[in-house]
């Protein structure tokens, strides 16, 4: 994305006034010319509304904007698609809200996917005077880096260009990569990443990425995200309605990977290892079928239920490799189940521990970013769905446990490292545009999980 934010500009700017409804109120009162335009345009202050003011030859002059009650930063989002193109600075915001928070939501509501479109008129662009300007674009960028990937058709983002971007940010930061791809990933004992991806062409053959980053005896942070860049569901094919979407399958891998991103470009005093099983769930005669069992790199045999629930199988080859390599925190990052959006819907992704201290880190995190998520329970009864007649565990519970989104986290538990762990279920898309919010790819929970990292290992 194109840099919206500026430390410093040498023209002349517009100032944003940002109001709530009292202090709009209040402005009103001496501002007769102001006045009567918010009578005009019903400008009240209240949350999102936009105030623009000319001068006295017609130029833009001043923007009041409504702040509402002042408590939420995500209002600021709204801003880009609603001024003109130039340069802005904030002149007067409410108290409770960082200069920081503006410029970040605003540079988030930014965001545009063109890459096929001619690219659309020239943005505005906010001096942000008073916050870091350089910390809020490496994260905007970040969030931009893991919406561009789930936005981009699977046509241009299969596992080939997923690795490039992995060594690309490897390159950058001065991180080791290694990939290991096709049949040497049966050689390196991975055999349910090479079962669910050896049906895809070769040209997009499977493989498991690693990244580490980080000398000495700092804890190490493991980051495991799934790389499914299309599913069509396998041999239990998905009908063509909810196989339309499924380019944004890989956006666990977008997700860890710009997370990575953030914690290296901060220097964060960590180690980092970023784990991503990138496959294709294509279909052909070389597809696994229900019914195989198939062979993990934890030893443990899976029966194949279904073949659409492949996403839990790669994981569990990634987070037994994340066990060999004793992490002091396990974040695992999926488009796993579609019974965690009926549970909370799109834009509330669930996530599960049993580490009540690493949970509470994670929702304090989450509330100051403005970043939600929602903790669903690891609920031991219902392991006995994931038993197998024939193998150590399934990849389909039985239907009476019904709870799709922790059963599937239960089954990943089985392979999880044994310390802190949590697993977030993300949708990664936005279903419907709202203001802010364009329709399709989304970055969900990482900008909570940066700061949780960032305070815990301090």
């Amino acid at each position: 994305m194109s840099d919206v934010i500026l430390e410093t500009f040498d023209g002349p700017t517009v100032p944003i006034h940002a109001l709530t409804e009292a202090e709009t109120t209040a402005a009103l009162a001496t501002d007769a010319f102001a006045a009567a335009l918010a009578r005009t345009a019903d400008f009240k202050g209240k949350t999102g509304q936009l105030l623009l003011v000319p001068d006295a030859q017609g130029a833009l002059d001043r923007v009041l904007f409504g702040a509402g009650d002042a408590q939420h930063p995500t209002v600021y989002r709204t801003l880009p698609a609603k001024l003109p193109p130039g340069v802005y600075q904030i002149a007067a915001r409410p108290q409770g809200v960082t200069p920081d928070q503006i410029a970040l939501h605003f540079a988030l509501g930014s965001y545009r996917f063109d890459r096929y479109k001619t690219p659309a008129a020239e943005q505005p662009r906010l001096v942000a005077e008073g916050a870091d300007a350089a910390e809020v674009r490496q994260v905007a960028h970040a969030c931009a880096l893991a919406r561009d990937m789930i936005n981009t058709p699977a046509n241009d983002m299969g596992p080939r260009q997923i690795e490039t971007i992995a060594r690309e940010i490897a390159e950058q930061h001065g991180a080791r990569i290694s990939v290991v791809e096709g049949d040497a990933l049966l050689t390196e004992n991975y055999p349910a990443v090479h079962a669910v991806g050896r049906a895809a062409d070769s040209s997009r053959a499977p493989r498991m990425i690693e990244i580490s980053w980080g000398e000495g005896d700092k804890p190490l942070v493991c980051l495991v995200g799934k790389g499914v860049v299309f599913d069509t569901g396998g041999l239990d094919i998905k009908p063509s309605v909810g196989m339309r979407n499924m380019k944004k399958d890989m956006g666990g891998a977008a997700h860890v990977l710009a997370l990575g991103r953030m914690i290296m470009t901060a220097n964060l005093p960590v180690r980092l290892s970023i784990l991503v099983p990138v496959v294709e769930n294509a279909i052909s005669g070389d597809a696994m079928r229900p019914g195989d069992i198939l062979a993990s790199r934890k030893g443990l045999s899976i029966e194949v239920g279904n073949t659409d629930a492949e996403g839990r199988l790669i994981l569990a080859d990634a987070l037994t490799r994340a066990c060999e390599l004793e992490p002091a925190l396990t974040i695992d990052m999926a488009t796993l189940t579609g019974a965690a959006r009926v549970a909370l819907g799109p834009q509330l992704p669930p996530y599960f521990t049993d580490d009540e201290g690493l949970a509470t880190d994670i929702e304090a995190a989450a509330r100051a970013e403005w970043d939600p998520l929602w903790r669903m329970p690891l609920w031991k009864a219902y392991s006995d769905a994931l038993d197998s007649d024939v193998a150590g565990i399934k990849n389909d519970p039985d239907a009476w446990a019904q709870a799709g989104a922790v059963t599937a986290a239960l089954f990943l538990q089985r392979f999880a490292p044994t310390g802190a762990w949590v697993h977030l279920d993300v949708f990664a898309w936005n279903p419907r545009a709202r203001p802010g919010y364009a329709t399709g790819g989304e970055a969900q929970t990482i900008r909570g999980l940066y700061r949780m990292i960032r305070e815990r290992f301090v």
